[in-house]
């Protein structure tokens, strides 16, 4: 979506919006250079989304800018993700999306767990004797939720 800036105001409005505010314009499908100088308007140039360092951080868009070779380009800020007044608010919240992110991956690698037990249920049929390696095998895809670090660290065992 092609977005501009209004040199008079500074507000960035999209293509769309500036045809609404021009009713009785007819513009061509393609806005050159002489019809972005006749209604007054920049180009606002995209520029990728940053990568916030630290958790509970993201980066939301913050108007346009102007970068070194003078073109306007969409800006940047980055917020908390749960910037409260209160610190103990911010705190139980960020505890609270934590352990949902923790839930869902628990829930992924007991997921894989199981796929990886269930490759080797027949193993466990009544006429088949089950190998040492493969009960220790098992049990060890059965204990990986109690491995130091679970979820976010898992160690898998390697079937032998």
């Amino acid at each position: 979506m092609s977005e501009y800036r209004i040199r008079d105001s500074g507000d960035i409005k999209s293509q769309g919006e500036i045809r609404a505010m021009h009713k009785n314009t007819s513009f061509p499908r393609v806005w050159g250079e002489n019809v972005r100088e006749a209604i007054g308007i920049d180009p606002v140039l995209i520029t990728p989304k940053p990568e916030s360092a630290e958790a509970y951080k993201h980066y939301i868009r913050n108007g346009a800018e102007q970068d070194a070779n003078g073109n306007w380009v969409q800006a940047w800020v980055e917020r908390d993700m749960f910037a409260t007044d209160d610190d103990s608010t911010k705190a139980e919240k960020e505890t609270a999306y934590q352990d949902g992110l923790d839930a869902t991956a628990a829930a992924s690698a007991r997921t894989e767990r199981d796929s990886r037990l269930a490759v080797t249920d027949f193993h466990g049929l009544t006429d088949n004797t089950m190998s040492a390696e493969m009960t220790t095998y098992r049990q060890a895809l059965r204990d990986v939720p109690q491995q130091a670090g679970f979820p976010s660290a898992i160690t898998w065992p390697v079937e032998l």
